[in-house]
């Protein structure tokens, strides 16, 4: 095992980190603990077990072995001090956000936060008296002027999945630990790997482990990584109470999906740099949305804080009709129509999805947002099939 934090690599992390092979026959693959309890042998070890339930495997509702890995691993790859596992990214959003808020409070938020977080703030929140602003939070001013006495929690998502928006992450965060305000980023779209929140100050560092970690579209979860003190706050309330936690089958699904991170990010990045190649020069394209496209507003600022963008692209099309974009999404052979990313095939999901027909706008460019996600097929494969909707497109 390394002897320092300086000696983990991204590989050990991934594969041998957290493990303990002689516990359970030298399996190469961590087993599945599918156990809903633990027993003991004594009074005196039931009762002090008791006493720390964060370390101690009692009731799968708090830890269990299996998804005990799979927190350490996911801990290291943020380079946090700790790590809460939850059944869905929803749940983790919840649960991170509810631990740091009291009736009275106030939240700042970026403009168009993850629907399920925008449903919390609208609906749930103002029932305990807890106030939400939404900000553009492109810049540090922005956080600065939306700040009160009463301010708490800064909610960031940099991107975010749709127009990719970044924040400056490093700037926001020393001026909220000035204020005594806690920082709360949803960092799925990068993933530790391309974007370390942590190492830029962020207090709580949330992914969707749904998407890229498990890899495969075929479990849900939700990662929160943060110092020891923070998660065990959120562990010995939140999750505990509402009973969100994690299953073990679905941690080694996760576990599985791990492994194979790295390589499949790689592949992604590398397949997502050729098809906007190939869309940037298509006659039928009118814009592409990536935060390391030079025509990306904020091209400089994905420079410094992301060391790699992939996957999600949104696209809109000179042809502005409804008709043509649903020509297009529809004539698609390989791109299968879905929310949601991450997984081997690729995606696509038009904001036209969400907009009754008799209010969408040609002139409202957010209508003609098509959002595409790039799978780990073939880029020639992908390419053919962009070539020959965007072809229809033409027709139409």
């Amino acid at each position: 095992m390394p002897s320092d934090k300086k000696d983990i690599s991204l590989s050990w992390i991934t594969t041998e980190w957290a493990e303990d092979r002689e516990k359970y026959f030298n399996a190469v693959s961590p087993p599945i603990w599918q156990t809903s309890n633990f027993s003991f042998d004594t009074v005196d070890q039931f009762s002090q077990a008791f006493q720390d339930e964060r370390n101690q495997y009692i009731y799968s509702r708090g830890i269990n072995p299996t998804t005990d890995i799979l927190r350490k691993k996911l801990a290291a790859l943020d380079g946090a001090e700790d790590c809460l596992l939850f059944n869905s990214g929803a749940a983790a959003i919840f649960a991170g956000i509810f631990a740091n808020l009291k009736a009275g409070d106030h939240l700042v938020s970026v403009k168009n936060p993850y629907s399920s977080a925008r449903k919390m703030f609208d609906a749930i929140l103002p029932r305990f008296n807890v106030s939400v602003s939404y900000i553009d939070g492109k810049t540090i001013e922005d956080w600065q002027a939306a700040t009160r006495d009463n301010t708490t929690l800064f909610y960031l998502e940099s991107p975010n999945s749709w127009t990719y928006e970044l924040q400056p992450l490093a700037a926001i965060a020393a001026f909220a630990k000035e204020k005594g305000i806690v920082t709360f980023i949803d960092n799925t779209y990068c993933t530790p790997i391309y974007q370390n929140v942590i190492a830029m100050g962020i207090d709580i560092a949330m992914q969707t482990a749904t998407k890229y970690i498990g890899g495969h579209s075929d479990t849900l979860g939700g990662v929160l990584c943060g110092s020891a003190a923070m998660m065990k706050k959120i562990f010995d309330t939140e999750l505990m109470t509402v009973g969100s936690g994690l299953q073990p089958f679905n941690g080694w699904l996760l576990l599985r999906g791990l492994r194979t991170l790295p390589m499949r990010l790689e592949r992604i990045r590398q397949t997502t740099g050729q098809l906007i190649s190939f869309l940037e020069k298509h006659e039928q394209v009118e814009k592409i949305i990536f935060p390391l496209h030079p025509s990306f507003e904020q091209y400089e600022l994905a420079q410094q804080q992301m060391t790699a963008a992939l996957g999600l692209v949104t696209i809109m099309l000179k042809a502005k009709s409804r008709a043509a974009i649903t020509a297009f999404c529809e004539k698609l052979d390989h791109f299968l129509m879905a929310v949601s990313w991450g997984g081997h095939e690729s995606l696509v999901i038009p904001r036209i999805a969400f907009i009754p027909e008799d209010v969408y706008s040609a002139d409202n460019e957010s209508h003609r947002h098509i959002r595409l996600y790039f799978g780990l097929e073939d880029p020639a494969y992908l390419q053919a099939d962009l070539e020959q909707a965007l072809e229809h497109v033409r027709k139409s």
